[in-house]
């Protein structure tokens, strides 16, 4: 059979059971809805309000985070914030960085460059977006000094500064020497210390500045300035030891590159050690790997530079003794030619005489020739005289008569004879003849021969031309032909 449970115990208030399942059943649910409170009614915000309790919940809970990302979208504004999108495969979000902030990086924020922000989340409620506000940002990969570094490099390279075209050569001796550095350092006692072992007693001009920290790059700026402007200086040095990128980032100032490109004297830049490079490096013509090796580019060892001169004077002086040697033999030479005078004059006589002999035959030769030419100028000119080309003329003109005499006799034959063959056929044709063979002709009172009967009216005086006269008539009657 089956188990069955025990009864279980009456409570003090508790109501019997009703006798069937069905009964129990509508107990037990009165009981529940008497137990269940009613629900409160829905809360209705307003924007403002949403927004402020997002707003809480937000920078409640992510009030210190870090972020890394991609900047896209920067846009500098005219306080100085920095309004940029941080951004990488999923997702992005907005961030901000504020001028305070802005002015301490090292580095300049460009978009693509890859970060990690420090900082809060915030909700900006006119527009209900949320933000990042950065209090602190660094590139990733490559510390911030180091990005700072290489865009400040790459800037101005690309305006020129570092161009090969405007480094100078050091002085071979420099008068005085400048040197920028900070008194009190290692770097500057090892610089005078190798310099006057290499070239004692050369002058050296100490301009002090800080070389470490805040504000050092512009005292270093300043001190270039004032080096290359004293009196003497025709080479400046710009020294500090070695350090971390932090202790020798005053070098790596744009204000200390452009002084080092505006200085009007040949610079050196020993900074830190052998594998340290600054931007003073790339500025200055020439570029040393430590203080000590500038002192050994700036100054020769005077030393050496005795022993050359005394090597040079010595050859110098035994090529100037060859030189008068060989001098004093050509003079003896030429004084040897020139022992008796009496023997040099009498070649020049002999000498003088062949080219007296030589100009006399010129001139004889000269006199005839232009002899000869007088001679031809002369009967070119006879032949030239008025007179007689006067009487050339005269004969060429009585000839020319003559022929023209001759030309107009036959001209004049010709001319008669075709005037008589042209008169005899002119006197065939002429009307005179025909009038004379009982012929004449009428005209009428304007002057028109008549040769028609139509042309004249009765009453119409005319006037009639015959052989030997003329008739003046008037017309009685006009007959027509075939009338």
């Amino acid at each position: 059979m089956p188990e069955r449970l025990p009864p279980r115990p009456h409570q003090q208030n508790e109501p019997e059971p009703l006798a069937s399942p069905a009964g129990q059943i509508d107990l037990f649910a009165a009981k529940a809805r008497k137990a269940e409170p009613a629900p409160p009614p829905q809360r209705i915000y307003t924007v403002g309000e949403l927004t402020r309790e997002v707003k809480g919940v937000l920078e409640g809970r992510f009030g210190n985070l870090q972020v890394k990302g991609e900047v896209s979208n920067l846009r500098r504004a005219s306080s100085g914030h920095l309004y940029f999108t941080l951004k990488d495969a999923d997702a992005c979000i907005d961030a901000v960085l504020f001028s305070r902030e802005a002015r301490r990086l090292r580095f300049a924020v460009e978009n693509g460059l890859s970060v990690l922000v420090r900082g809060r989340l915030s909700v900006y409620e006119p527009q209900g977006r949320y933000q990042i506000v950065c209090d602190s940002l660094e590139p990733l990969g490559a510390g911030a000094l180091q990005v700072a570094f290489e865009q400040l490099r790459a800037r101005l390279e690309a305006q020129g500064l570092f161009d090969p075209a405007r480094k100078r050569k050091l002085p071979f001796v420099p008068r005085r020497i400048a040197v920028v550095t900070s008194p009190s350092g290692a770097a500057v006692h090892d610089f005078l210390r190798v310099l006057h072992r290499r070239f004692p007693g050369l002058p050296v001009l100490v301009v002090p500045a800080r070389v470490q920290g805040d504000g050092a790059a512009h005292e270093i700026a300043r001190g270039i300035a004032r080096g290359s402007s004293a009196r003497g200086v025709d080479v400046l040095v710009v020294a500090r030891g070695g350090g971390s990128l932090e202790d020798l980032w005053p070098f790596n100032e744009e204000v200390v590159a452009r002084a080092l490109a505006r200085c009007r004297v040949p610079t050196v830049s020993a900074v830190g050690h052998e594998v340290d490079y600054t931007i003073a490096d790339f500025a200055a013509d020439v570029r040393a790997a430590t203080p000590t090796a500038a002192a050994q580019l700036v100054a020769p060892v005077k030393d050496e530079l005795v022993a050359d001169l005394a090597q040079r004077r010595a050859r110098l002086v035994r090529a100037i003794r060859a030189e008068a040697e060989r001098r004093r033999a050509a003079l003896d030479a030429r004084r040897a030619r020139v022992t008796d005078p009496r023997r040099l004059i009498g070649e020049r006589r002999l000498r003088l005489d062949r080219l007296a002999q030589r100009l006399e035959g010129r001139e004889r030769e000269e006199i005839e020739r232009r002899a000869q030419e007088l001679r031809g100028l002369q009967k070119r000119l006879a032949a030239a005289h008025p007179a007689a080309v006067l009487h050339r003329l005269g004969r060429q003109v009585a000839q020319l008569e003559e022929r023209l005499k001759v030309l107009a006799r036959r001209a004049l034959s010709d001319r008669r004879h075709r005037f008589e063959g042209l008169a005899g056929r002119l006197d065939a044709l002429s009307p005179l003849r025909v009038l004379a063979r009982g012929y004449s002709v009428a005209f009428d009172a304007r002057g028109h021969a008549l040769k028609d009967a139509g042309q004249a009216r009765a009453g119409d005086p005319i006037r009639v031309r015959l052989h030997e006269g003329e008739l003046h008539a008037e017309v009685m009657s006009v007959t027509r032909k075939g009338k």
